[in-house]
């Protein structure tokens, strides 16, 4: 992925956010097989990991396809997204664009004994079950657990250490605030390019850069104001 300055991730908590966030992951592989391989799995972070450690699971044969814990495998974790109209600029000449942002990880898979495969898919299970109203846990009954037990011969649990990343969060930096806001309400609007999610991304990271700039701003100006060495104050 291409990197530009303005719109470079480089934090580690920002990419843990975006996995948080948006769990569902694409997982690349270059086989000697096959060629590139591409899978789609929900994906956890190991919240008790340094650095960024990720916890899934592929259906059987999906570890024999990606030839998985031989190599380095690409994964993919993609955020808001969407189209960005030229006429949500100003009169100027403009062209459109896409906002995104995006996060690429790279690190080989640890393959899971059956035990612990069984509690990603447990983790899994309730991390999403949690936002329901009745929660069902993949082992809330004995019926369920055997249920679960056999399901579970079917998958192999991962456990991917992430080495390096290259991620980006490309949300109109280089635009002035009068046109950043502009873009927000367009967003935010019943427009057929309207996102509220990816208008609430934009308002996170121009309240972060605004800050920034407000706090630069204010310590410019107690810095003119501070009297110079050997001046009576």
């Amino acid at each position: 992925m291409r990197q530009n300055p303005s719109f470079t991730l480089a934090s580690e908590e920002g990419v843990k956010r975006l996995v948080r966030e948006h769990p569902w992951a694409i997982i690349v592989s270059m086989t000697d097989a096959s060629g590139l391989v591409a899978s789609h799995y929900p994906v956890l972070l190991d919240e008790t990991a340094e650095g960024i450690v990720l916890l899934t699971h592929v259906g059987r044969p999906d570890e024999v396809v990606h030839e998985l814990g031989r190599h380095e495998v690409l994964v993919i974790i993609q955020g808001p997204h969407g189209y960005i109209s030229p006429g949500w600029y100003d009169a100027n000449p403009a062209v459109p664009t896409w906002n995104f942002v995006t996060a690429h990880l790279h690190g080989t898979p640890e393959l899971l004994e059956p035990d612990e495969n069984l509690r990603v898919l447990d983790a899994l299970v309730d991390h999403f079950e949690q936002r329901m109203p009745e929660p069902r846990s993949m082992r809330s009954t004995p019926e369920n657990a055997a249920y679960a037990e056999r399901i579970a011969a079917g998958t192999v649990g991962l456990r991917i250490p992430v080495a390096r990343f290259v991620a980006k969060n490309k949300m109109s930096q280089n635009r002035p605030d009068e046109t950043v806001d502009r873009i927000i309400a367009e967003l935010d609007g019943d427009g057929p390019y309207a996102s509220p999610a990816l208008a609430e991304e934009m308002r996170r990271t121009h309240e972060v850069l605004r800050a920034a700039r407000a706090e630069r701003a204010g310590a410019t100006s107690a810095d003119a104001s501070a009297p110079a060495v050997g001046e009576r104050a």
